[in-house]
């Protein structure tokens, strides 16, 4: 019993000591975010690869994502009597949840694995070493340019899954019950408000933020060799995965609560 309680007591540390450590590096992004020099091209060439190469995978999945929704949601509607509500509970579903966390979990493990496993390699192969020798400011240089491409790409990755996956409802609707685009879409934008679009693209910005401090945090600080890379990837997937569903039932809460004012 006292050896579980020691173990349990030494995990409860080590959470605390690597919320401590996050939140430290959290402060430090905040701090050089406003310091010059900007690094722009390489913002910009973030911006560009993690973009690109996630956005086959989000459209994929995204119209995955539309297609099985609405092929299991309307035989159950069908016995009611209203699949007619079917664009309508298609479009707010994705739009206020299932797309952006859908999507997010998928960058977690597309872009948070690879900018742990890339920032991992540089300290352990001493490149970050090698930049603070020469004068360069690597945290300003790889963490602050990362982390603001995270924030700034996956909304815009959201908006296009969502897009998708919706489509992808309404292909499945104009196959099985004969529904016309322009009555679907109308349905859809009747369906959608305000309300419905501003949180969960404010909530977006914050996975996205998530995403890049975790993964960097995880790559900038790795240790033990090489196989610290494999660790850092891992863990960035594993903690960004967690951190997301918090963010997410925060933001969920908070809207609740604006709903019921």
């Amino acid at each position: 019993m006292k050896k579980y309680y020691t173990t349990l007591t030494d995990a409860v540390q080590n959470f605390l000591i690597e919320v401590g450590d996050i939140s430290y590096f959290a402060g430090r992004f905040f701090k050089e975010v406003v310091k010059r020099p900007f690094e722009f091209n390489e913002f910009l060439r973030q911006c560009y690869n993690m973009g690109n190469r996630s956005l086959l995978l989000v459209g994929v999945t995204g119209f995955i994502i539309g297609l099985v929704f609405t092929l299991q949601s309307r035989p159950t509607l069908m016995e009611f009597g209203a699949v007619s509500w079917m664009p309508s509970m298609v479009s707010i579903s994705i739009i206020r949840e299932i797309g952006p966390i859908i999507t997010a979990l998928i960058c977690a493990g597309r872009i948070g694995s690879g900018i742990g496993a890339e920032l991992g390699s540089m300290r352990v192969t001493e490149q970050i070493d090698a930049m603070e020798v020469s004068g360069t400011n690597p945290y300003k240089y790889l963490v602050v340019t990362r982390i603001l491409a995270t924030t700034f790409m996956l909304p815009i990755l959201i908006i296009v899954g969502d897009a998708i996956a919706i489509y992808g409802s309404f292909l499945v609707e104009n196959l099985k019950g004969n529904v016309s685009f322009l009555l679907y879409f109308n349905q859809v934008f009747d369906a959608l408000e305000f309300s419905d679009l501003i949180p969960a693209t404010i909530k977006s910005f914050f996975f996205g933020f998530a995403i890049g401090l975790v993964g960097c945090y995880k790559g900038y600080n790795c240790k033990k060799g090489t196989a610290g890379v494999g660790l850092a990837a891992n863990s960035a997937v594993v903690y960004t995965s967690m951190l997301l569903f918090v963010i997410d039932f925060i933001a969920v809460f908070v809207t609740d609560i604006f709903y019921d004012l």
